[in-house]
């Protein structure tokens, strides 16, 4: 049977930012419910062990995250949670030592992404006095991502506009150096047990407005992952936010016999013909990470 190394359960549609590098969901603002949530924890049960609070949407707003994380934990999964955190003063108590939390990923570079966001200090103070207790109390591993380098700029405005993050966390861990100087950008560097910091080039999300190539590529979607949107739609991978290649709704179909449908074998035969059958995949730059 098919294993996925990641599987994408979006929890709500919903975000409490709206980020320069994050195009803002055309769906309906949605909360999954517990027992849809239970729905599809048991079709994907054979499928997977590690599921991700993640494709588009803030996880931590959630009001029922903590029963969310219960239920995962009471079916054997393990959870990746990535999050904004400008939340974490409102849910810490409801999320920090639930055992199903495997890894926390902070997306550091939202602060500066959301026009209007107010005190940085405060705000990294927030994720750090998170982390701290984590490792006090948890096994959870943490990532904090600066995803916003640019790649004509990568030494100069994006570096300075990180150094205030960056000594922050520099300061917290007692490093004797800086992280610029020690961190490739897309490869994580260990700063403290269980901690690690990764700084990336500013992410582009696949959009149908996007010019088209010759399709040419390979890509890892249903091969090594997929993802359920918040209204059950499932997508073959975490970079189809909208839905645009919908394989089918978990809500009125089984996964099993999603992910065996027509849609869903053209999308895999085409890669592994190294051709990009779906619109949205020739316009995804991703696709190129894997080689021709």
């Amino acid at each position: 049977m098919k294993r996925f190394k990641k599987f994408y359960i979006e929890i709500t549609s919903v975000c409490n930012l709206a980020c320069s590098f994050c195009p803002q969901t055309k769906r309906q603002a949605n909360f999954i419910k517990t027992e849809d949530f239970t729905h599809r924890l048991d079709q994907i049960k054979p499928y997977t062990d590690f599921i991700y609070f993640h494709l588009k949407g803030e996880p931590l707003m959630h009001p029922k995250i903590d029963q969310l994380l219960d239920i995962s934990h009471e079916k054997g999964f393990k959870v990746n949670i990535t999050t904004n955190g400008t939340l974490l003063h409102k849910v810490k108590d409801k999320i920090l030592t639930k055992p199903a939390i495997r890894q926390m990923n902070f997306s550091l570079h939202s602060f500066d992404g959301h026009e209007g966001s107010e005190d940085k200090d405060g705000y990294i103070t927030s994720v750090l006095s998170f982390v701290r207790e984590a490792m006090e109390k948890t096994t959870m591993i943490i990532s904090l991502r600066l995803w916003n380098l640019d790649m004509n700029n990568a030494t100069n405005a994006e570096r300075n506009r990180n150094r205030e993050l960056l000594g922050a966390i520099e300061k917290e861990f007692g490093l004797d150096y800086k992280i610029e100087e020690k961190v490739e950008p897309g490869k994580g560097t260990k700063i403290a047990d269980r901690v690690y910091i990764n700084q990336d080039y500013e992410f582009q999300w696949p959009s149908l407005d996007a010019e088209e190539d010759d399709g040419k590529g390979f890509c890892y979607g249903l091969r090594n992952q997929a993802g359920i949107l918040s209204d059950g739609t499932v997508v073959p991978c975490c970079l189809d936010g909208e839905g645009v290649i919908n394989l089918g709704n978990i809500n009125v179909q089984p996964f099993a016999d999603i992910i065996e449908n027509g849609r869903a074998k053209r999308l895999m035969d085409g890669f592994s013909r190294r051709e990009a059958v779906e619109e949205l995949c020739r316009k995804c730059g991703y696709r190129k990470r894997f080689g021709a």
